[in-house]
Order: structure tokens, then sequence, then C-alpha cells
């Protein structure tokens, strides 16, 4: 089944102890697309501007990813500049030039309307309200956002979390929009405010998934190499949700492989500066990292 994304495509500027990259393919939607498209089809809506590099469009065209929704508008694309320390969890933001992202308004075309899987990838809580007037009956929606959207528009956020069955987050900023510092509880917070589902992204820690029945924890798969945690959380999050669109089930065991099968994808996407390794990457090895997650996290009953 087809997934609908909504969110940002940039040009990155990155720096890590492993390295740098300079006007690199980044953003929320480029990663997420690419993550999921090796499951279902995508259907991408986002804006850039005139300078947005023809072998960027060639790429996402690769992956048989429907740009339909894509927007080509005047001005210059969104930038973003970071960089990391050796606590690859966070990240220090240099600049930030919103462009053409500035004025980006989610209009969604008719053949979009109808997608059963929606991803409300981290823009403006109004945007992703937005987007949601404009689809018909979608039978998952899952949304991410950040610390900047949490501190300055934490009603509105909360309003839009009524609308949706999953939010996917990192426990930093779960622990900001709750209050509370105790995950379990702050579990409990988010689904007073609508989502039945949490999934809480701890970088190298691993994640963790809370319904309002169970919890289930997977740990991060364990690399020789890193050189570039940037869109992580974003190709996890393609990679959950691609998963969960293939097979159509929405049951706990199968949000459970989909949950390993996001962090199988973002340990390929950090082995790599920008989109480099997913856009090399093939499926026989996206099915053995599989594998290999499964045997290490393996273990007998008493």
């Amino acid at each position: 089944m087809p997934i609908l994304v909504v969110g940002s495509i940039a040009y990155d500027s990155v720096r890590t102890p492993f390295g740098e990259a300079q006007e690199v393919l980044g953003g929320s939607a480029s990663y997420f697309s690419v993550a999921a498209s090796f499951f279902a089809p995508v259907r991408l809506v986002a804006a850039v501007g005139e300078d947005f590099r023809s072998e960027d469009v060639a790429l996402l065209r690769s992956r048989e990813i429907d740009l339909d929704g894509l927007r080509h508008e005047r001005g210059k694309t969104f930038r973003w500049s970071g960089e990391y320390g050796y606590n690859l969890n966070e990240a220090r933001t240099l600049a930030t030039e919103l462009n053409v992202f500035e004025r980006f308004k989610p209009h969604l075309p008719d053949a979009y309307r109808g997608t059963d899987f929606v991803f409300l990838a981290n823009i403006d809580p109004d945007l992703q309200r937005e987007v949601l007037s404009q689809v018909r009956e979608p039978r998952l929606v899952a949304l991410d956002t950040m610390n900047y959207w949490i501190e300055s528009k934490p009603e509105a956020l909360r309003r839009t979390l009524g609308e949706v069955d999953l939010l996917i987050i990192n426990d930093a900023e779960v622990r900001q929009l709750t209050g509370q510092a105790n995950l379990v509880k702050a579990a409990q917070r988010v689904f007073e405010w609508g989502p039945s589902t949490l999934v809480v992204k701890r970088g190298e820690y691993g994640v963790l998934m809370f319904t309002r029945g169970s919890r289930f924890a997977a740990p991060a798969y364990p690399l020789e190499e890193v050189q570039d945690p940037t869109g992580a959380g974003d190709s996890f999050a393609g990679g959950f949700m691609g998963y969960l669109a293939n097979t159509g089930n929405l049951d706990e065991p199968s949000i459970r492989q989909a949950i390993v099968v996001g962090s199988v994808m973002a340990s390929f996407n950090v082995e790599e500066f920008s989109l480099r390794r997913l856009s090399s990457l093939t499926y026989p090895e996206i099915e053995e990292r599989y594998r290999a997650f499964k045997r290490m996290t393996h273990f007998e009953d008493l």
C-alpha cells in the first residue's frame, strides 16, 4: 500500500568527528522517502527551490518515489548546517535558512488524498493538521515533531496529536512534551492526548515502544563505522512505516517487527553522509542485517 509523507527537503552542511559534507541532500522527507521506498510506494509532498539539483530529483525518481506533490518554488531550497561531537545523539545547529520552506503550504494532489498510510514529518503542527484535513479516512497516521514546535506551539501540537494514531519522537523531546522524566509516565500522558502508540527513539540506545497495554524494547544495531547520524530518525520512520504499509498489518507483532526494520534502515543510514548509503543499498543487504539483528536479540526461555 502507498505511503504519503509530508515534510522538508533540504541541503545540509554537516560536520562530525569523522568527516564533513557540504550542501548535500537532506531533510526529513528525503530520508523517510528513500528508506520507505524499499518496502512500499511513496507519495512525497514538499517544496524545493530553483536551485534544487537535477541529480537529486533523479535520485528520488530512481527509487520510484511519486513526485507529483513536490513543488518547485521561486527562491532557494531550505538549508541546514550543524555539527556533532563524539556524542552522536545530539546535533548542534549552526545555521538554518528556511527559504522556500518558510512559505510551504502543503497541497495534496487528488490521487494522494485516499492514501491509507500517512506520515507527518517534522513540520509546523498547524500544517500537519492541514494535511489531515485533506486526506480521507487513512488507516494509520503517524507524526514526528521536535523541540522547536514543543516550545513554540504546544497547544497546536496537542490538538494535532488528538488526530493521529502513533507518535514517533526521541526521548528528550517526549520528556519535554509531557513534563515527565519517566518514559512510562510520559507514555501515559501521550495516550491522554490521543495516540494509541508511542515510539521513542533513543539513538545508539535503541527504541522503546509503548501501547496502552504493552511495552517493547529493541537495541540499536552495533556498528564499527558511523559517519553521520543526520536523518537516522527519519530513516527509522521510513523503514517502520514502509514495513507496515507493505504487510498491511497493524497488530502489535507487526509493529514490533516494523521497529526492527526501522532500526535496520537507520543503521545503514549512519554509515555515510547524506543519503549516500541508502542510495547504494540493496534489499538483500537489508534482509541479511535483519537476520543478524534477530540473531543478536534472540534468547531462550528460562
